[in-house]
């Protein structure tokens, strides 16, 4: 099984910088957000212009992390997709593809979201608005034009689910895939996300087929915020036997890391391999 880590946790340096610091820590992934100090366009939920990032540039920040022997399994985008306002998705959905050319431009054909989140103004709705009816397939037809962009692009998405949104459980989230129904659209499993509501098992058992990466970080039971891994109620052990089991082709990469911490989380990523019999790759 591969370790990888999201760059995310680390602004305050330059690719480069960070790169070589992944490198000497024995990292061989990384899962890329735009978020370091020479390429600051990370913006949750939104969108940032990144229309001065040529190929060129591009090309540039991939080999950072190549020369230093790192993979860029995938680059983070989190825009929204389910915004009421039909020109607002469909400006997020031309930043999505511009993203996606630039991870060509790098060599990278993984993206990654959540559907996104929108709270209406006014009074609380009967139905929260990412569980109603309209918003759905509108979110089914939204992300089937976000499939015809990535086979344009030769690229595959990644959905995220996250148990206080739109993929709320493990089974909305592949009830929902199967509905989109296209091979460019798939899923990362972040068991953190899902604790709630559902448990590991049932986790891999409703998304082990569609799940390409895997976020290793924590989160303790009836708490929004998420940890790094070993600070919450996730069992570590019994997620690295199941995802050897069912999805030994995708990455954990470890989140809610920086620089005061990712060692402790990678330490505690590693003992439950070893303790679950499951080799890292190198």
């Amino acid at each position: 099984m591969k370790i990888g880590i999201s760059t995310l946790g680390f602004p305050k340096l330059t690719n480069a910088q960070l790169a070589d610091l992944l490198a000497r820590a024995g990292f061989r992934v990384v899962q890329l957000f735009l978020a370091q100090s020479d390429s600051r366009y990370w913006k949750y939920n939104g969108r940032s212009d990144v229309s001065d990032i040529t190929p060129q540039r591009a090309a540039a920040i991939g080999e950072a992390y190549r020369r230093a022997g790192l993979e860029i399994h995938s680059i983070g985008v989190y825009t929204n997709l389910i915004h009421p306002d039909p020109d607002e998705r469909r400006q997020n959905l031309a930043y999505f593809d511009a993203m996606m050319r630039i991870g060509v431009d790098m060599g990278v054909c993984r993206f990654v979201t959540e559907a996104g989140h929108y709270h209406p103004e006014g009074p609380a709705p009967r139905v929260a608005y990412h569980f109603q009816e309209a918003v759905w397939k509108q979110t089914v037809q939204t992300v089937r034009d976000l499939a015809e962009l990535a086979e344009k692009r030769k690229a595959t998405v990644l959905m995220e689910p996250f148990f206080r949104g739109f993929f709320a459980s493990a089974k909305r989230t592949r009830v929902f895939l199967e509905e989109v129904r296209s091979p460019h659209i798939r899923a990362l499993l972040d068991p953190a996300n899902l604790l709630e509501l559902n448990d590991l098992d049932e986790m891999f058992a409703q998304l082990g087929p569609w799940i390409d990466c895997l976020h290793a970080k924590d989160r303790k039971l009836h708490v929004d915020r998420g940890v790094p891994a070993g600070q919450g109620d996730l069992d570590y052990v019994q997620f690295v036997t199941l995802a050897q089991k069912h999805t030994p082709q995708a990455p954990m990469v470890l989140e809610y890391v920086g620089p005061d911490d990712y060692r402790d989380a990678l330490a505690h990523l590693r003992r439950a391999m070893k303790q679950a019999g499951v080799t890292e790759e190198k």
